[in-house]
């Protein structure tokens, strides 16, 4: 199985697009959203191409594909928009026989991570700064953001697939990789 992991997409249809253009060359089983999809919250400035409204219009094209969860900037008015459920804290996927812990990133995160096993996956989005580590036998992961990176970082998108979790930016360079064994 391979997964596709987008965050923070924060309104910017210019960068939805190029992570869906993403997603049909890297041909996903399936686009796991971590959060934050329309509106880009009073912090951060306006993203490329703001336009909530067509977000919205091309995400419901994808919604037989995506599994979501709320960022900290989602509302019960996003989710009027939107065909699919986004409104849920968090989700829990099986890959290949080890449990994904999916959230945003604002109540459980890499600081403080819900009850999980070793080998498990927590995988969050919010700070919009990409990561690939392992904390207490647990790996910590983090796409970083389409649209608003942080740190220096590239607008980037993650890849689960073979084992291994990998940042890509969106000029094809892995930007962080992890093999998980």
């Amino acid at each position: 199985m391979k997964l596709m992991f987008i965050s923070d997409i924060h309104g910017s249809l210019h960068w939805l697009k190029r992570a869906l253009e993403k997603y049909a060359e890297e041909k996903p089983d399936g686009l796991v959203i971590l959060g934050d999809f329309m509106y880009h919250g009073p912090r951060n400035p306006l993203p490329e191409g703001y336009d909530p409204q067509g977000v919205a219009k091309e995400l419901n094209a994808y919604k037989r594909h995506i599994t979501a969860v709320r960022g900290n900037c989602d509302s019960e008015v996003d989710q009027m928009l939107l065909d699919f459920p986004m409104m849920g804290d968090y989700t829990q996927i099986w890959y290949e026989g080890r449990r994904i812990y999916v959230t945003h990133g604002h109540g459980f995160s890499i600081e403080n991570l819900p009850e999980l096993s070793e080998g498990d996956l927590f995988i969050q989005g919010h700070t919009h700064v990409p990561v690939a580590d392992i904390k207490e036998g647990v790996y910590v992961l983090n796409p970083g953001s389409i649209s608003l990176p942080k740190e220096n970082n590239p607008n980037s998108y993650a890849v689960l697939e073979g084992g291994a979790f990998t940042v890509k930016s969106f000029a094809g360079e892995i930007v962080k990789s992890i093999q998980i064994s």
